[in-house]
This record gives C-alpha cells, sequence and structure tokens, in this order.
C-alpha cells in the first residue's frame, strides 16, 4: 500500500498522527538528500514539532553513521522457526556456528547509529535522544496512569509474557513497578472467529482509558513517525485496518 492509497478521516486522532509522521519523513529525506526546507502541517502543535524536528535530527544522524557487520539477516532468518524460543542451547550452537555474530570483539556506540549486513540492510537504528524533555514527561505521566493495570498483569504461574519472575525491580526502586499489559486502540483479534475488525485491548476498557489515550497521543505519534521513516513498509500495512474498516463504513 502506497501513500496515495490511504485515506483516513480529518476528525480521527489518527490524522495527526499521519501528518507528524509524513512532516518527519520529508524532513528526513529533505536532510538526507540537501532539499528545501519542510514546513509542518499547522495542525500539529508546537511541541509534536519540536518532537518531530529533534526526531528527524536524530534520524538522520544515525543513517549517516552506518555500522557494518559481516552477517546476512535475510539468511540468518530463513534458518529460525516462527516458534524458536531462544532457550534451546543445541539449536542455539548449531545457529552460531551457521551464523557467526559478523563481529570480534565489542564495541561502544555512543553516539546515533545504523547497524546493517552485507547487503547493506538496515537491521537496526540507535537512536539515544531522539526524545524531546516534554515527551519523556509525558511518557512518564501516561505511565503512573497505567499503574492499576500493571499491577494486575503478571501472575506468579504465568505465561512467558506474564510470569513475574521476568519483572524485576531496578536498584533505584523508582518509578512504576515492571508489569507488561497491552495498549492499543486498535487491536488484531486472531484466534477469534467473525471478528474481522479491530478490537479495543482489554487494558483499554477501564475507567482511565479516555485519559490515558490522551497522555499517550503525543509519544505515540513520535513512535509511529519514527516507524514510517525506519520501516515504512510497516508502517503503512499498519493503517490498512483502519482503510479497510473506512471503506466497510
Amino acid at each position: 500500500m502506497s501513500t496515495c492509497d490511504i485515506k483516513i478521516w480529518r476528525t480521527w486522532a489518527l490524522a495527526i498522527t499521519h501528518e507528524a509522521g509524513a512532516y518527519t519523513e520529508q524532513k528526513f529525506n529533505a536532510e538526507k538528500t540537501g532539499g528545501e526546507p519542510v514546513i509542518p502541517s499547522p495542525n500539529l502543535d508546537t511541541d509534536l514539532v519540536m518532537a518531530c524536528d529533534r526526531l528527524a535530527d536524530v534520524l538522520i544522524k544515525a543513517y549517516k553513521n552506518p555500522i557494518k557487520i559481516q552477517i546476512d539477516i535475510a539468511r540468518y532468518s530463513k534458518l529460525i522457526s516462527p516458534k524458536n524460543t531462544g532457550h534451546n542451547e543445541e539449536k542455539e550452537e548449531k545457529l552460531l556456528e551457521r551464523c557467526p555474530p559478523g563481529h570480534e570483539g565489542t564495541k561502544v556506540v555512543d553516539k546515533p547509529a545504523t547497524i546493517i549486513d552485507v547487503s547493506g540492510t538496515i537491521i537496526a537504528w540507535y537512536l539515544p535522544d531522539a526524545l524531546t524533555e516534554t515527551t519523556q514527561k509525558e511518557i512518564r505521566a501516561a505511565t503512573d496512569l497505567l499503574g492499576p493495570s500493571l499491577e494486575k498483569s503478571v501472575k506468579a504461574d504465568g505465561n512467558w509474557r506474564y510470569n513475574q519472575e521476568w519483572f524485576k525491580q531496578g536498584s533505584e526502586n523508582v518509578g512504576s513497578t515492571p508489569r507488561c499489559i497491552n495498549l492499543s486502540p486498535a487491536w488484531f483479534q486472531q484466534g477469534h472467529e467473525n471478528l474481522s475488525d479491530p478490537e479495543v485491548s482489554a487494558s483499554l476498557k477501564g475507567p482511565s482509558s479516555e485519559n490515558i489515550l490522551k497522555a499517550i497521543a503525543r509519544p505515540a505519534a513520535i513512535a509511529s513517525a519514527a516507524l514510517r521513516v525506519m520501516h515504512p513498509q510497516q508502517y503503512f500495512a499498519g493503517l490498512q485496518p483502519c482503510h479497510t474498516s473506512e471503506i466497510r463504513q
């Protein structure tokens, strides 16, 4: 799906996220190619524009600082089973023999960078300081609102996602207690019959859901803008359910 195929109602909150992503992508491409300065949409507030500017700046720095490793990520991915857990030592040793890490020793990376394989494919982005102080404060405030849901999310006998053994409090013992919840206003109901449309995830159906959604609006837009630059195919694939839903309406 291309940009021209996407139709988003102007009244949707998603429209602002889409415009923030478009602005970040345009600014990134202008910096990469030496193009003309990009003017942000008047629909984007000052804090969001500043956040997009910071993100685009760090993204371009990372793009211009590639670190190449001797590994073919496409070949490696074909050798991994969809159900590979990483806990089978015998399988992990065989994978390591067939696909060595591609580098020797340890390399300290302390500035924005991309990790690329032998084909030039970007397999990872390292983006320190990509979030403005305002965005970081909003993330912390949103996390506080999630406290009640987080407290109930893990169990002593939970599965690999929710087992409390995987969630340890940091040594400084600050911030929210480590937990795991799924937050999505458009959750794909895999495994449920006759439910082709996305549904609101259970964690967003509580009494505080509206406040949570408002609190994460700008951080979510920044995350989506980053995805639009780093993996545009995945970004537009994520919009496909919304586009399909609009057509059915």
